[in-house]
């Protein structure tokens, strides 16, 4: 059902100021910029190899727009939401229709691009919050137009997501979710001692969910926490970011044999971020 993830997004208070820091991070700015009239939110998209990064904020009063305004008072600035590609949207629906036994409503979206003035249509399904357990979710199916590419042959940029990192305190319940209702593949379910909790992969054709499942009493409640970006020289782009004076820590080895990594502390919008690089 879910061929990937098609975007993550991040809630901002300041739209500008967050696309100068992300493109700093990044290495390059956006090339989709735009508003949802509807919806009352505007946003900022920057395209990597395998998905892209929407910063979303408020620019007046809609249902999405309350939404944002809700988490930004909850939470700050953070990763919003996860939307979940799909090839057919249709079948989609009536699967986790079925699965949550609810009807589900395909919306149809579209959106222009105020830098060349494009268009993008899609069709998507917002996941309820009591069937997605607190995490703003939509499946995702593009029908018409592409968001522009950049080129970023230069090795100091970032490339690719590795990884989206999510907090649960029901491991069990994560496992249904993602992986029996949405069919994503579960890759790894470990028990880590030091955390006395399990670690889960789950993997789609092109990056990963990793959770953090630590069962708690309570209602079950899983949140997005944090984002790995990956880069094909880190110490080129640790020197571009400290030379742009983005706070990062000195490189390391990674806690995956082959891999070397650094946090970048400043300029994600409050977003616990790691670098990486796959030796």
């Amino acid at each position: 059902m879910i061929k990937s993830i098609d975007h993550i997004l991040v809630a901002v208070k300041d739209l500008e100021k967050a696309v100068r820091d992300y493109s700093l991070v990044f290495g390059f700015g956006p090339t989709w910029q735009g508003n949802h009239p509807s919806l009352g939110t505007k946003n900022a998209l920057f395209p990597l190899e395998n998905m892209y990064l929407e910063l979303i904020a408020i620019d007046h009063e809609g249902p999405l727009a309350k939404t944002v305004n809700e988490h930004l008072k909850k939470n700050g600035e953070s990763i919003f939401g996860l939307a979940l590609e799909t090839d057919n949207i249709e079948l989609a629906k009536n699967e986790l229709s079925a699965s949550f036994n609810t009807d589900l409503e395909i919306s149809d979206g579209k959106g222009v691009n105020n830098i060349s003035k494009d268009e993008r249509h899609w069709r998507n399904i917002f996941i309820p919050k009591k069937f997605s357990r607190g995490i703003f979710t939509l499946l995702i199916q593009h029908t018409k137009g592409i968001l522009p590419e950049h080129d970023i042959s230069d090795e100091s940029n970032i490339s690719r997501m590795d990884h989206v990192v999510i907090n649960s305190n029901d491991p069990d319940g994560l496992v249904d979710l993602y992986g029996d209702k949405y069919g994503i593949r579960l890759a790894l379910d470990q028990f880590v001692e030091k955390w006395g909790g399990r670690m889960l992969f789950f993997r789609t054709d092109h990056t990963t969910i990793e959770a953090i499942g630590i069962k708690k009493d309570g209602p079950a409640e899983d949140s997005l926490w944090g984002l790995a970006w990956t880069t094909r020289n880190i110490k080129k782009t640790h020197k571009r970011l400290v030379d742009a004076g983005v706070n990062v820590t000195d490189i390391k080895d990674g806690r995956k044999p082959k891999t070397l990594v650094a946090t970048i502390k400043s300029h994600c919008a409050d977003v616990p971020t790691l670098l990486i690089e796959h030796l």
